[in-house]
């Protein structure tokens, strides 16, 4: 009597092989189309080989009960199963990789089958994007392509990703890290200050907080006065205020990176200044310590927009908010402070900014103080 067929969407026993590299898992899975095939993963340990096989055997059940990916699939089908199948992304990054696949992927290579989505392929389109809309926008739509084309080579409908093998995308002119010196700070401070149109948006305190601190603008929107303590003078960073599609502003319980828990010590002029507007406010403990001009969390881009016209009033046109993280990193290194202790200041994932996130960095006495006390400006 014959064997039945197994269900489909499963699979059969995993055997493990021992190779000249190492191991190898092989197991048989009966597609949603009937037919049975053979799915197996390589690996230098026998658990690395099963880890391996169960990872591809579970991104292909995934497919398959959405619909089987396959040579043939359209790129378009492809880039929605890759967008639902995505865990654990923050708001921002889901809605910038629907932003890229809706405008530049799928109707740029929707129409095309899997198959062909080939090394020169993917490399002209993005040479493509880059020339179109900027090395930024098509870095981006790098990782969206490289994730979908990943989730296909799993599903054996590619054999490799074509995107690793394209060229690599890199600005024509390099930007030379420049930083505010002592005096520019203090000049720029000064010069906010006659600005009325910058005074009635708030930003010479906002500006003087996010050079006190080195925060992201978003990050400094999101500072409530509950994470501010004037008796320790220190302030804790935990979130960021984002502008989502149909929701508005919120602020995001979570920081760029997992770097970004802090809680950093403040200049003594900082806090000094944090002291002077919430006592002649007394707001809330949940409000915002810096405020929309209306009310409300400030608007990032807006607030973006608005420093920019101010500083191209104080004749500061090379200036942008970046820039003053740049001060703070480099008065933090002429102070003879350690790359690691500049990283903690600024919530970036590592010194070096291309190895994984530091865990258990949440130090609140960076150095940072007492090198910036030199930026108070009265």
């Amino acid at each position: 009597m014959a064997r039945p067929p197994l269900p489909l969407g499963t699979h059969g026993a995993v055997r493990i092989y021992r190779t000249t590299g190492g191991f190898r898992a092989r197991t048989l899975y009966r597609d949603y189309d009937g037919a049975t095939r053979a799915v197996e993963r390589s690996g230098r340990s026998r658990s690395a080989a099963e880890s391996a096989l169960k990872l591809a055997l579970r991104d292909r059940s995934r497919a398959e009960a959405a619909g089987a990916i396959t040579a043939n699939t359209r790129v378009r089908v492809l880039a929605d199963l890759w967008f639902t199948s995505l865990q654990d992304r923050a708001p921002t990054t889901l809605e910038a990789y629907r932003n890229r696949l809706d405008s530049q992927v799928v109707p740029s290579l929707g129409d095309l089958r899997v198959r062909e989505l080939t090394v020169g392929t993917t490399d002209r389109f993005l040479r493509a994007v880059s020339e179109r809309s900027g090395v930024a926008v098509a870095r981006v739509c790098r990782s969206v392509l490289s994730g979908m084309c990943q989730l296909a080579a799993r599903y054996d409908a590619l054999d490799r990703n074509p995107t690793r093998d394209a060229g690599t995308l890199a600005s024509k002119t390099a930007r030379v890290p420049r930083a505010l010196s002592i005096a520019e700070v203090r000049q720029l401070r000064a010069m906010l200050t006659y600005d009325d149109r910058a005074v009635g948006r708030d930003l010479p305190d906002f500006v003087a907080f996010m050079l006190g601190t080195g925060l992201r603008i978003g990050e400094a929107s999101a500072v409530t006065w509950n994470s501010i303590d004037l008796a320790a003078g220190t302030a804790s960073i935990a979130g960021t205020v984002v502008r989502l599609s149909g929701q508005g502003l919120s602020i995001t319980p979570a920081p760029k990176t997992k770097a970004g828990f802090r809680t950093l010590v403040l200049p003594t002029w900082c806090t000094e200044l944090l002291q002077r507007r919430f006592d002649s406010g007394r707001p809330g403990l949940n409000e915002p310590v810096f405020s929309a001009p209306r009310g409300g969390l400030r608007d990032p881009s807006n607030t973006s927009a608005d420093l920019r016209a101010a500083l191209d009033t104080a004749g500061f046109a090379w200036v942008t908010a970046h820039v003053f993280r740049k001060t703070v990193a480099t008065l933090m290194d002429e102070a003879g402070l350690s790359a690691r202790a500049a990283a903690d200041q600024l919530g970036h994932a590592a010194p070096s900014m291309t190895q994984d996130v530091y865990f258990g960095r949440r130090t609140a006495h960076t150095g940072a103080a007492a090198a910036l006390e030199e930026l108070d400006a009265y």
